[in-house]
């Protein structure tokens, strides 16, 4: 059957069993759009304000869905503003398939109007990337794009497609063979040796990573940690692997962790680390890090094992199989001085409740007010540290965060796309009034799209993170943190065709969500907070748990 690249490009996606597509057209996508208007009823288009809102749509719907995302966007400007978020999904191994437009074969290389080599710019931050020269070629490589962006350790593949190829003609028989090299899921260490190391402990930690999610190895983890009586610490991307109501889950460990994973991960004997790249801001001194501990690495990709950490036993492969195989090799003991030890961490971290309008108060409030499989979304900064904190997340792929990149302005698009991921059912996001002011154009997609979005704005003036850092590292200088804007944020949601409200209380902020519930489209609630509200406990950079700012 011959067709057009564009329609090969269609009938691909509608094979794939992709339905949803977020992007904005332009002049060198023309013929791939008309495809997708003649093909509504199969394929749903949303969109978008701007590119980089469509491609993190594309990858909060990814992420709820545990497939890749698919974003479309046109030649030069169109295509370099999705690169913030290809490189958000790369470095938080989000499947994701971005598909750019470009001038014809015969005019690249010769500086036409919106060209830009998206490839060259694109290499670092992408599983695999591919410019298609001939039509011949375009089923392959989309066939091809969807295997490497969905195994191993996922990530985004970006496709670039010539005008001409688009609508040059080839045949399509959807009988194309893939041969895709995989990485062998060989182990460094026989697993003898981690079971023996597991054996010898006393104090073992479990530190799990989004790498738990991707491998759909929750039950796993739990199951270990039943079986040696180990507590779990949380690396960001990790947070809604384990239920919050576990009670040997710690929360997220690290920097801005909670106390009692922290300090049990530094009193452990053995870290058992799955799915994890030991980033920085979750090990602070690496040397004291592992002082005195046993470190097991798992992970699916090999070039993770040693990268910041040098464990003593690196087992490579998909962590539900190797988890599966230990459990099957290791027995079940108790050590109730080691619980004892880690039940002792967590009281010295209760805090006493109030009815005073914080951030913890606040999230907690949202927290009760909807329903367990809610998707919550954030943007960077104070309030993602908060809501990672305070939000009891008992299910996977609830969250949806920036965790590699830092992204402000990822949270309004991931929403969109976490939303309609899950069926258009009532979605939070949870901002700040500097990472919202990124992105706060992509309003009125949601408007245009009737979400029930529940945007609560926790609004203190100031770029709230920098300038705690300011506070404490830089003698109180604060450069250039200090917003001094008088954005009136209900109003601008009203002016985008959105509810707007402002909550002073948090009677005003209960009764607001309660109206809002069961209504269609989004709101926005400005959230007045603290100037001085610190996101604590608090590690300082290089540092270690006998660093670390409780108060």
């Amino acid at each position: 059957m011959k067709l057009t690249g564009a329609q090969i490009l269609v009938e691909e996606l509608v094979n794939q069993g992709v339905d949803t597509i977020f992007g904005y057209p332009g002049g060198q996508v023309l013929n791939i759009y008309d495809e997708l208007y003649k093909n509504a009823h199969r394929i749903r288009h949303v969109l978008t304000a701007h590119e980089q809102g469509a491609v993190h749509a594309a990858d909060g719907y990814a992420r709820v869905m545990d497939r890749p995302g698919v974003v479309i966007a046109t030649s030069g400007p169109g295509a370099t503003n999705l690169v913030t978020g290809i490189a958000n999904a790369y470095l938080d191994s989000v499947p994701l398939i971005a598909i750019t437009g470009n001038v014809s074969t015969s005019l690249l290389g010769r500086d036409s109007f919106q060209e830009v080599d998206i490839v060259g710019i694109t290499q670092p931050i992408v599983k695999h990337n591919y410019i298609v020269r001939d039509v011949k070629n375009l089923e392959q490589t989309l066939k091809e794009a969807f295997v490497i962006a969905n195994t191993g350790r996922k990530g985004p593949v970006l496709i670039d497609i010539p005008k001409s190829v688009q609508v040059s003609e080839a045949d399509y028989s959807n009988n194309v063979k893939i041969c895709v090299k995989s990485s062998e899921a060989r182990r460094t260490c026989d697993l003898t040796t981690a079971i023996n190391a597991i054996a010898e402990s006393k104090k073992p930690f479990i530190y799990c990573g989004g790498g738990v999610i991707s491998a759909g190895a929750q039950e796993q983890i739990i199951e270990l940690s039943k079986k040696l009586s180990a507590p779990i610490g949380l690396s960001m991307m990790g947070i809604s692997a384990i239920p919050y109501s576990y009670d040997l889950n710690l929360g997220m460990c690290g920097m801005h962790g909670r106390y009692a994973s922290s300090a049990a991960q530094a009193e452990a004997d053995l870290i058992i680390a799955a799915g994890v790249r030991f980033s920085d801001r979750a090990t602070g001194n690496t040397s004291e890090y592992t002082k005195g501990c046993t470190v097991i690495h798992i992970d699916i990709d090999a070039s993770e094992i040693g990268k910041n950490v040098s464990p003593q036993i690196g087992l490579c492969g998909d962590i539900k199989e190797v988890l599966t195989q230990l459990l099957s090799r290791i027995p079940e003991r108790k050590n109730q001085e080691w619980l004892d030890m880690v039940t002792k961490f967590k009281e010295k971290e209760a805090v006493e409740p109030n009815d005073e309008f914080t951030p913890r108060n606040i999230i907690g409030l949202i927290n009760s007010s909807f329903a367990k499989d809610t998707v919550v979304a954030t943007d960077v900064g104070q309030h993602q540290m908060w809501t990672i904190q305070y939000y009891k997340f008992e299910q996977p792929r609830r969250l949806l965060t920036s965790g590699g990149l830092g992204t402000m302005g990822f949270g309004m698009g991931a929403a969109i796309g976490g939303c309609i991921a899950n069926g258009r059912k009532p979605t939070v996001l949870i901002t700040s009034d500097g990472s919202f002011g990124m992105n706060l154009t992509e309003l009125a997609t949601a408007v245009s799209q009737e979400l029930p979005l529940v945007i609560v704005l926790l609004n203190n003036g100031v770029l709230g993170m920098v300038r705690q850092w300011q506070t404490l590292f830089y003698d109180k200088r604060y450069s250039q943190t200090t917003l001094q804007r008088k954005t009136d944020f209900p109003l601008l949601a009203r002016a985008f065709g959105a509810e707007g409200y402002a909550a002073e209380s948090l009677a005003d902020l209960e009764d607001i969500v309660g109206n809002r519930l069961n209504r269609k489209g989004p709101c926005l609630i400005d959230c007045k907070i603290n100037i001085d509200e610190k996101v604590l406990p608090f590690i300082p950079p290089g540092g270690s748990i006998k660093d670390i700012v409780l108060h």
